[in-house]
């Protein structure tokens, strides 16, 4: 009979080895994908309160891979948006191998690991939140541990942030002070974004033609969450929205 102890631990290598797993890109996604939809499940705000309370984690996602999107945004914030680590790895446990970002206020690097031990690919770094230099380090490691970095800005103050080497950079078209939305917050920084990234556009997108116009500015990807999340099936909204940027 084997010994239990040897047992055990063949198995936690296992684990150990999954978690060190190629995981995946977030950046080739989006890079590939013909919309570039990043669909988020987001039940609540704490501008807007719940934005669909009953929300399954093991139903929505899944339900967005199979409506086309390219891949995911999944909030893991508690207090603020109802979410958690769990939603990811619910997820996951459905099914989606597409990538997921871990959208929370990222602070420490104790939250790359939350990030990486619940199976995202990607985690999302908010320039608002960091000084350049905490920015730098958690990109690097973040890298080190095998997650991808979509850094996230908002204005021309904030331009400085797209020298580090995120892997992707987003354009954050709320305002997370007032948490006013203005779409054109994209176009205005399009063009002074570095091209060697995949750019996204975050927030308050809700017209396929918008979509369009902002490929056409440079961005591939964009992060939608509240236009499906308000519906009875976000992934019947999603889904009736790709075929209306594909006519």
């Amino acid at each position: 009979m084997q010994d239990i102890l040897q047992t055990i631990i063949a198995r936690k290598q296992e684990e150990v080895e999954a978690l060190r797993a190629p995981k995946p890109s977030l950046r080739e996604a989006l890079f590939a994908s013909r919309t570039g939809i990043i669909a988020e499940f987001k039940r609540r705000s704490p501008s807007k309160g719940w934005i669909h309370e009953s929300a399954r984690p093991d139903v929505v996602p899944i339900g967005y891979q199979q409506a086309g999107a390219a891949a995911l945004s999944i909030l893991t914030d508690e207090h603020f948006f109802g979410g958690q680590d769990d939603f990811i790895r619910a997820a996951r446990r459905a099914g989606v191998t597409l990538p997921i970002l871990y959208k929370n206020f990222v602070i420490d690097e104790l939250q790359l690991y939350q990030a990486l031990t619940c199976g995202a690919s990607a985690v999302l770094l908010i320039a608002a939140c960091l000084s350049k230099t905490k920015c730098a380090e958690l990109i690097s490691k973040a890298h080190g541990i095998g997650l991808e970095v979509l850094l996230e800005i908002h204005s021309e103050n904030e331009l400085e942030y797209t020298e580090l080497s995120a892997d992707c950079i987003g354009v954050n078209n709320r305002n997370l002070g007032s948490f006013v939305t203005d779409v054109q917050n994209s176009f205005r920084l399009a063009e002074r974004l570095p091209r060697d990234r995949v750019l996204v556009s975050e927030s308050g997108i809700s017209d396929p033609a918008v979509i369009r116009d902002l490929r056409a500015a440079g961005f591939r990807g964009f992060l939608i969450g509240e236009t499906f999340m308000r519906e009875a099936n976000p992934a019947e909204a999603l889904s009736r929205f790709i075929a209306q940027i594909q006519e």
